[in-house]
């Protein structure tokens, strides 16, 4: 019988049905076509959502054990005390990715071999100080015959021509874009990279920035250039401007003199909805905050923008007036998950606290509950901390929370006595506890929890993996020592001992040793430094040059040589835009052998169910080789670099700094699979991809942290060819 020679009701119960197929079978398009995004690695983080997810499946539980190095290449150009942070990209059987210099590369993505490479500091001098030394990947864009490798080298937005690695010279100004414009401050006083890769929607590439974390800083604006001629389209200003919302969270005209509360960690896209999500830091100063009352919108924010525009959707602040570095360190990863019963296009997002937050993408409602914790206020003169700061009830931290006493390492027992005696001097009371003339801890420290790896996704099980640092730093503010007349050294202390250290140690590799500089730069090169700025590092062209000379003597002697009046060069105190103190040089909460000072683990992998909040596995992470030698196994240890999660039943990571392994994990359990040793720690994510047929993950060996030995290797691994059938 024919549809028509039915009942009506019979009809209309037909057409239902039909509908439902209808909708069922588009919803499978759909996920068919997302599944298939997941079989490439086109993205930083896999994907535009940024899950570090992979739907292939060649490499897996049963067969791990075989998997073997299939390439390796060298990029030879590894500094010490630089790493190598990349996620690579595959797009056509082409690998690239970026080398410590930095350099860009084009590889074989089936054997190695070079294609092409591009040296943005070819015939040039390369910063020598750490302010260029963090690369976590590229953008690539294709339209038609049009294909470009999108890429950041200090303040320059390069675009590259995929097949030749040839600049494109009518990208901007010659095949660049200079980033320290369009900021409302003279360039040549912004210090401004951008450590990892913007995203592009449509023919926009949206990018955020790293800038200084000290005054004077740059504002962390996100901007979107045309893809094809440089030309900025539209910028969010995350430091607002008179008469924009949330411009009353900060004093009057704060956005002409304060910085940062930039989107370094990078951005996730939602190209359906057409929104872009963002990330930011901390406002500058980091750990003291008089210039800068209020709530400080919109640092340590999650910010949901329209891609096309611009514009403010929603937003959500982490912390209010941050006076911790409590950045939120990574994009955030863009996630559908069951929610009481129902599917959710949501976002999850980490903290350095060790926290994880979940909202609706659309509209920035929490999928858990959020407590406003009241939190205590400064003592230190001239500071207003905020009366309360929020905390997700669930997930439940990934990370303990306060380091007491009993928590104190029992290594060995004058280690033990040593960490007692000094805990037991400042002040450690759980989050939100603001910095002190005295000395505070901030556990985790300011390098996670979380950190830039981020985490992974596995869309299969609701399952979320982060690796996470189980580091205590202290923290003290001093005052600041500039009067009427200045030196070298007070000058010094007030403007680069918070990073450099007072005895101009520094603490590597985040900030350099300043002695011996000589032996690496002349006096030039080094006033040149100061002068531009460049990374975290502030750009300080603004001191006169009395006032340079005796910096430059200082920084590289130790000894004050001569002085100048402050008031020939009153730009140099800089306590009118940052009040009379500054952050100390903040230092790890060691054992006096060098080791954490709390009991282990020192670094753990973690599973949480974002359906519930629950923690479903945990391990401890990395080992000390010298303390595994000894009988002390199982420490974990810091890491860097995030993991990835396959369909396969597989979690593949890097990241522990001190063993230099590259491991597999059973997503499921934790177990360990497989492992192997690389020449350098794998302090980056991996990324998974498939040419040809063949699956591979490849890893840059890149070291480097914390006084490890650097290298320049990207290696692949695979299957045997035998088994790849």
């Amino acid at each position: 019988m024919t549809l028509l020679g039915r009942s009506k009701a019979a009809r209309t119960a037909v057409i239902a049905v039909i509908g439902v197929l209808g909708v069922l079978l588009s919803l499978t398009r759909a996920a068919t076509q997302q599944l298939d995004s997941f079989r490439k690695w086109e993205v930083y983080g896999g994907t535009s959502e940024n899950i570090h997810y992979s739907s292939l499946t060649q490499i897996n539980r049963e067969n791990i054990s075989h998997l073997q190095e299939a390439w390796a290449f060298d990029a030879g150009d590894k500094f010490e005390g630089r790493d190598m942070e990349c996620n690579p990209i595959v797009v056509g059987g082409r690998l690239f990715a970026t080398t410590p210099r930095p350099r860009v590369i084009a590889l074989d993505a089936t054997t190695g071999h070079l294609i092409w490479d591009f040296d943005p500091y070819e015939g040039k001098t390369l910063p020598k100080l750490g302010l260029d030394d963090h690369h976590r990947g590229v953008t690539w864009w294709s339209s038609g015959e049009d294909e470009r490798i999108l890429f950041v080298a200090n303040h320059f937005l390069y675009s590259l021509d995929a097949r030749t690695g040839k600049p494109v010279r009518t990208f901007g100004q010659d095949g660049r874009v200079d980033l320290r414009l369009g900021l409302g401050r003279p360039p040549e006083t912004v210090a401004i990279t951008a450590t990892s890769p913007g995203v592009v929607y449509q023919d926009l590439l949206i990018i955020g920035s790293t800038v200084a974390e000290a005054l004077p800083a740059a504002p962390g604006d996100i901007r979107a250039f045309d893809v094809r001629t440089g030309l900025m389209k539209w910028s969010f200003h995350t430091i607002p401007h008179p008469g924009e919302f949330g411009a009353n969270t900060w004093p009057k005209n704060a956005w002409m003199y304060s910085g940062g509360a930039n989107a370094w960690g990078g951005l996730s896209l939602d190209e359906k909805r057409s929104l872009v999500f963002a990330a930011t830091g901390s406002a500058a100063s980091d750990f003291y905050g008089s210039n800068r009352v209020g709530s400080n919108l919109f640092a340590d924010c999650i910010l949901a923008l329209n891609a096309k525009t611009g514009k403010l959707v929603w937003y959500f602040q982490g912390v209010s007036h941050d006076l911790w570095d409590r950045d939120f360190p990574a994009a955030p990863s863009l996630i559908t998950v069951m929610h009481n019963g129902i599917r959710v296009d949501a976002l999850a997002q980490v903290t350095k606290s060790g926290h994880i937050f979940v909202f609706n993408r659309e509209n920035g409602h929490s999928l858990f509950p959020i407590e406003y914790k009241s939190v205590p206020t400064s003592d230190v003169p001239g500071e207003r901390t905020a009366r309360t700061q929020p905390l997700p009830l669930k997930p439940l931290p990934f990370a303990r929370q306060i380091f007491d006493e009993s928590m104190v390492t029992d290594r060995t027992p004058e280690a033990h006595q040593a960490v007692l005696l000094k805990l037991r001097q400042v002040q450690s009371r759980g989050q939100f506890v603001p910095p002190s003339l005295q000395g505070t801890v901030i556990f985790p420290g300011t390098d996670g929890g979380a950190e830039w790896g981020g985490g992974a996704y596995d869309p299969e099980t609701g399952l979320f993996y982060i690796n996470s640092n189980e580091m205590a730093w202290i923290y003290s503010l001093v005052k600041r020592t500039t009067g009427p007349t200045s030196t070298g050294k007070s000058l010094y202390l007030d403007n680069c001992a918070g990073c450099h250290r007072p005895d101009r140690g520094g603490n590597p590799p985040v900030f350099p040793s300043l002695r011996h500089l000589t032996d690496q730069l002349t006096l030039e090169e080094i006033e040149d430094t100061i002068r531009a700025g460049g990374g975290r590092m502030p750009a300080f062209a603004q001191f006169s040059d009395a006032a340079m000379d005796a910096l430059v003597q200082y920084v590289v002697s130790g000894k004050e040589e001569g002085n100048f009046k402050s008031a020939d060069a009153s730009s140099t105190d800089l306590k009118y835009i940052a009040g009379d103190y500054r952050g100390g040089a903040g230092y790890k909460f060691l054992d006096p052998d060098g080791y954490p000072g709390i009991k282990p683990p020192w670094g753990t992998l973690n599973a949480i169910q974002l359906k519930t909040g629950d923690k479903t596995w945990s391990i401890p992470f990395g080992e000390y080789p010298e303390l595994v030698a000894k009988g002390f196994r199982n420490t974990g240890s810091e890491n860097y670099g995030g993991p990835v999660v396959t369909k396969g039943g597989l979690l593949f990571i890097g990241a522990t700094d001190y063993d230099k392994k590259f491991h597999a994990f059973d997503k499921l359990t934790g177990k360990l699979l497989w492992e192997t040793t690389l020449p350098a720690s794998g302090n980056a994510t991996p990324a998974v991809y498939e040419v040809n047929g063949r699956e591979f993950v490849v890893i840059a060996a890149g070291g480097g942290k914390w006084g490890n030995p650097s290298g320049s290797t990207y290696i692949a691994y695979s299957l045997p060819t035998g088994d790849t059938k």
